[in-house]
């Protein structure tokens, strides 16, 4: 059982930079029923341009007949503030003006994102979240939660992801926003606005997801004569056209802003000391050939959480394996949930 909803916030909801959003929203989706004991809620955190609908996006490791199925689990994955698919973002009503917020609406963070999380799971009457999970982006968001309270969450598990975004993953973003930028549409406060800047970011960004050998051996040409038209320029111009068609310039912006803010740290002793803060049972896996998320950075996370399991998967796909290689994912957090220190951690489906 799917359920897709939105919870309306009727108080001012505050940032961390002090501004305030009024009317708040946030789509959600759930699947499955809370129990009794209302011990079995898997709670996911989405990636840049995903939507609440994980069963879509993160097939395979989630399913009818997946490890996290809704007959055992109370999935609930909700959009992320900022974000165009139900949740307040920049092309929302701003309720002073009555317009579009546009460029003013409110610079974002990844710990704005978790505290919109925390609204959600007080509305749906959550307090224990028997595992949170979220790869890239969304493994920001829990590696926050986790550390915000500590107390909530009883398992973690955290794929290519990091403790602060790197230099590098920053100047990425800044690359794909530059892109979005030289489109002067972009601030002609237009829906559609700055979505040729958009194409060109995806493009880029789709380089830093993958490698080199997924390149050679999804797009290499099967002739030798050809001066133009290559498969890998019809494969750039494709996946642009298809996140422009789902995606809009502005969410895409302010997310990629919000995910250069990542930083334990901030306001905290150090990256170390608030990482020593999470209590929840850890697995942090990396993937090895992981050009944007290097499995340095999964390292760092599974020696400075207390008691963390690591592991790393291998995959052609590098950064985007995250949500392809469901079927390794599959075995190691199956075998880290058997071998945890309790062995009733989550009721696993059984299979024949």
């Amino acid at each position: 059982m799917s359920t897709a909803s939105t919870y309306h916030h009727t108080k001012p909801f505050k940032l961390e930079n002090g501004k305030k959003i009024r009317n708040l929203q946030i789509a959600y989706q759930t699947y499955g029923k809370l129990n009794a004991n209302k011990d079995n809620v898997i709670w996911v955190c989405h990636a840049l341009t995903a939507n609440a609908d994980v069963f879509e996006w993160w097939e395979g490791l989630f399913g009818q007949n997946a490890l996290f199925n809704p007959e055992d689990h109370y999935i609930v994955c909700a959009n992320v503030l900022g974000s165009n698919y139900g949740t307040t973002n920049p092309l929302s009503i701003n309720p002073v003006t009555g317009q579009p917020y546009y460029l003013s609406f409110p610079p974002l963070t990844i710990r704005d994102f978790v505290a919109a999380h925390q609204l959600l799971a007080r509305h749906l009457g959550i307090d224990s979240i028997k595992l949170l999970i979220g790869g890239s982006l969304g493994g920001q968001q829990a590696v926050e939660w986790g550390i915000i309270e500590p107390s909530r969450i009883e398992n973690l598990i955290l794929v290519a992801t990091n403790a602060v975004h790197s230099p590098w993953g920053i100047a990425f973003n800044e690359s794909q926003r530059l892109a979005i930028t030289t489109d002067r549409t972009f601030f002609a406060n237009q829906p559609d606005g700055g979505s040729k800047g958009l194409k060109t970011a995806r493009s880029i960004a789709l380089l830093s997801y993958r490698t080199y050998h997924a390149y050679g051996s999804t797009q290499v040409e099967s002739v030798n004569d050809k001066t133009d038209h290559f498969r890998a320029s019809s494969y750039q111009n494709y996946q642009g056209e298809k996140l422009i068609k789902r995606f809009n310039a502005y969410s895409y912006y302010y997310l990629t802003k919000a995910m250069d803010s990542h930083n334990v740290g901030r306001n905290r002793k150090s990256i170390a000391e608030a990482l020593k803060l999470i209590k929840a049972n850890t697995l942090v896996i990396g993937i090895e050939n992981d050009f944007l998320f290097p499995v340095s950075e999964q390292k760092y996370l599974a020696d400075q959480i207390n008691d963390a399991t690591f592991a790393v998967i291998h995959s052609e796909y590098g950064h985007d394996g995250f949500l392809i290689e469901t079927n390794a994912l599959t075995n190691i957090i199956g075998n880290f949930i058997r071998e945890s220190r309790d062995k009733k951690i989550i009721k696993l489906q059984h299979t024949a």
